[in-house]
């Protein structure tokens, strides 16, 4: 063997050797865990972002790693173009590999906010803005506004956003959860009102609404839901003021503080179903459910009265006098 050809087979040699080398690097370097300054460490990674941005946003938020290196592993695995925008989270323990593949299947990091029923709207937007994973975009904007953004044609945003638990990715908008809760309650109501039942004394959608808000805040035990319901429809068909406490401390607002007096009732407000009568203009709380459906499909029965017992339970009266009995029973009673 020449010279010449014993130093190709070495130079050749040593080159695969150089390759084993740096194959071996890569391979360690793609499969070796991250320095992470934490247990965990959440990042956003916005719409648009491309591997170089993502890489350092990643190490700016505490995940150490070579960034051409890591632009290199996605281009070369050809998820470069798989990078999905979202909140994402990483763990000790994490290499270049798993993160890389968990932004490439999406795999986002959730959280959730629960929306109670009877929860006003007010109590909504502070429930938005106590959440820190919540980005809030809604803090200047005037409620007409929004209204216009959501498409609702209504003047107030009151009872229409439905409760319920919403799961969410860190880093979404006040806006993002309302408009879902806004399309839920919208969904359910449009399917409640076209199977309700045609003999009750309403109109619209809307005033369904603003029944099943005061039938939410007005029940303590789900069992009177429906009979609850049935009283107040039996006053509108009567053309009977609904009297009902609930609406009168939603229209006393930041007024009310634990207790109705006498002349709160006799104060008049839109919402005050004492001195007004019919239907207030909106509702007074966010309706689940439960509530819209014993709204639409009330029992069938002639009470006109009822007054709660002091366990969540309600006695119904057909006649005023045995309501004063009942009130003197159950209410005045107790204050003996």
């Amino acid at each position: 063997m020449t010279k010449f050809k014993l130093f190709i087979l070495y130079l050749l040699l040593l080159l695969a050797i150089i390759a084993t080398g740096l194959s071996a690097a890569a391979w360690y370097w793609v499969e070796h865990p991250v320095a992470m300054d934490s247990e965990r460490v959440d990042y956003v990674v916005e719409s648009g972002s491309r591997p170089r941005s993502i890489a350092r946003l990643m190490n700016k938020s505490g995940i150490h790693f070579n960034e051409d290196a890591f632009v290199a592993l996605a281009r070369l695995s050809g998820r470069d173009i798989l990078l999905k925008a979202g909140a994402y989270e990483a763990v000790r323990g994490d290499t270049p590999r798993t993160l890389l593949e968990r932004m490439a299947n999406g795999d986002m990091t959730q959280t959730q906010i629960t929306l109670l029923e009877g929860w006003t709207y007010q109590r909504i937007r502070q429930a938005l803005r106590e959440d820190p994973q919540v980005r809030q975009t809604l803090l200047a904007v005037p409620d007409d506004e929004l209204l216009r953004k959501l498409g609702a044609p209504q003047a107030s945003p009151e009872g229409l956003f439905y409760p319920d638990t919403y799961v969410f990715v860190p880093g979404s908008t006040d806006f993002d959860i309302l408009r879902r809760a806004y399309h839920a309650q919208q969904q359910l109501l449009d399917a409640a009102w076209n199977e309700r039942d045609p003999q009750v004394p309403l109109k619209t959608p809307y005033e369904a609404l603003i029944l099943a808000s005061i039938i939410e805040k007005e029940t303590g035990h789900s069992s009177d839901r429906d009979r609850v319901a049935g009283v107040f429809v039996n006053r509108l068909r009567l053309s009977m003021p609904l009297q009902t406490d609930p609406t009168v401390i939603y229209g006393m607002g930041d007024a009310y503080q634990g207790r109705i007096r006498k002349k709160d009732l006799t104060t008049d407000t839109p919402w005050n179903t004492y001195t007004r009568g019919g239907l207030p203009p909106t509702p007074i709380a966010s309706a689940g459910r439960a509530a819209l459906l014993s709204a639409l499909h009330p029992e069938a029965h002639k009470f006109l009265y009822f007054v709660s017992r002091g366990d969540g339970t309600s006695e119904f009266s057909e006649s005023l006098l045995d309501h004063n009995r009942a009130v003197s029973k159950y209410i005045l009673g107790r204050r003996n």
